[in-house]
């Protein structure tokens, strides 16, 4: 029993820890840790964009009406991100927010099994509901703790690496869907038994992963190790009330936008090839999605190597602005032109998400967990755009012209990247505590060694003095 005392969940959110003032090699096995959901949400994910066609293939619907594994999938996210997520984050802290998605995405991939056995679309939706709660529930926790757990200096190089593990399972989910869900064309039956095992094998695969968790040591952090470290670097706007935290509404209505146009890109990718490229195959078209999530994740890979030598801000702002230009001529052109404008989209977009949550964290003190809850459910414009965008395919029976839906909200999360670099209110903060040497183990020895030298000093100076004293008094 003791060992279950040690691993109690319910942590204190009021006092300070040494979790504040992480070093770089205290922080590497947590982040290792929860890297880990950063790959199952990305596999999950691009199982979904995989599905959304395979479902109007085999059960004969809609684009419009196939969107609404997005709905269900993206819609639970504000649920779990504004509601029992975030509940549990500030009273009982991230270790227990992970375990309870983890619990909720494997319960949700468990009930799949019968909705795809029994062909119910509307019952495989209900499943996808839970699961987007799981997952919601991670990403609640999982992005903002990444983004604290170690230097704040390098919050959004370590959210962007994080997340590249998003990229590489957003890359193979299609892959195995080509082979899994569209291999067998002529016989729906063997294809929907084969999606049934994949969901088998994820709700195992996380209920294990919840138990690593449980009795994994991983540093808590708390609202008062956030306030630290916002006054150490003078960056602190939690002075303010939360609802004068502008910054973070901003960064809030700029992820929900911005996720709303990348999740209906994916989703509605396959269609885009299918309709534009003669002759194109779904099973093809998802091995050509893989190679566009590849694009994506080798995007973010290379966005971590650019911030390590130019300010993130800058970084967010050149990315987001080239997923506007390219993103234009997909409406228009045809072909693989067409498909690989597409492609430089997705590889523009892979480090928008992560670097929002970081950016829109910084300077939010004893708000960041709160605070976080609001930037990360801005998710869930991705279930809001993908409909829209399928609904104007639907008229147009084309999937071309309806890109214009997700360039206009391109545009629209375009004003939070100008914000955040040309309005002193949003840069300050940012640039303060991206200048900040907590945590930093160089800089912290030197600080040591600077106090122990005035020490030392101070003694040899006292010594110095009673040598005098005394050698007067003889």
């Amino acid at each position: 029993m003791a060992i279950f005392k040690r691993m109690s969940l319910k942590q204190g959110n009021t006092s300070r820890t040494s979790a504040a003032e992480l070093t770089l090699r205290a922080s590497i096995y947590p982040l290792c840790l929860v890297t880990i959901l950063f790959f199952l949400w990305g596999f999950s994910y691009g199982l979904l964009d995989t599905l959304n066609k395979h479902f109007q293939n085999t059960l004969h619907i809609t684009r419009a009406r196939s969107s609404g594994l997005q709905a269900a999938y993206f819609g639970a996210y504000p649920l779990a991100f504004l509601g029992h997520a975030n509940w549990i984050l500030r009273h009982y802290g991230f270790k227990a927010v992970f375990i309870w998605g983890l619990c909720l995405y494997g319960i949700g991939a468990l009930i799949a099994w019968p909705c795809i056995l029994h062909r119910s679309f509307g019952g495989f939706c209900a499943a996808i509901f839970i699961i987007g709660n799981g997952l919601g529930s991670l990403e609640t926790a999982a992005n903002p703790y990444i983004t604290i757990c170690g230097p704040p200096k390098y919050s959004e190089l370590r959210i962007n690496f994080s997340q590249a593990f998003n990229g590489i399972g957003t890359v193979i989910a299609p892959v195995l869907g080509s082979y899994v869900f569209f291999k067998y064309t002529a016989d729906d039956t063997k294809a929907l038994v084969n999606v049934q095992w994949v969901y088998l094998a994820i709700a195992i695969f996380v209920f294990l992963l919840a138990i690593v968790f449980y009795f994994s040591p991983i540093p808590e952090i708390t609202d008062a190790d956030m306030a630290f470290q916002a006054e150490e670097t003078h960056a602190n706007t939690d002075v303010q009330p939360f609802r004068k935290q502008y910054r973070l509404f901003h960064a809030t209505f700029a992820q929900f936008c911005y996720t709303g146009a990348q999740v209906a890109i994916a989703s509605y990718f396959i269609n885009y090839v299918v309709d534009t490229r003669p002759g194109t195959s779904s099973a093809l078209a998802a091995q050509f999605l893989a190679g566009a999530q590849g694009a994506f994740a080798m995007g973010r890979f290379l966005g971590v190597a650019l911030m390590r030598f130019i300010r993130p801000r800058y970084v967010f702002l050149f990315y987001l602005t080239f997923c506007i230009v390219f993103i234009c001529p997909a409406i228009t052109q045809r072909g693989n032109t067409g498909m690989a404008m597409l492609y430089i989209t997705l590889f523009f977009e892979s480090i928008i998400f992560p670097t929002i949550v970081a950016l829109g964290m910084r300077g939010l003190g004893k708000y960041s967990k709160r605070g976080s809850g609001f930037i990360v459910g801005g998710v869930c414009g991705g279930a809001v755009v993908p409909p829209l965008l399928g609904a104007v395919a639907d008229i147009y029976n084309d999937t071309a012209p309806a890109m214009g839906v997700p360039l206009a909200f391109f545009i629209a999360a375009w004003s939070y990247s100008l914000a955040v670099n040309f309005i002193p209110a949003y840069r300050d903060p940012v640039d303060k505590i991206g200048a900040a040497k907590i945590g930093l183990t160089n800089v912290q020895n030197d600080e040591e060694g600077a106090r122990v030298g005035e020490k030392a000093a101070v003694e040899r100076e006292e010594t110095h003095s009673q040598e005098i004293h005394e050698s007067g008094k003889y």
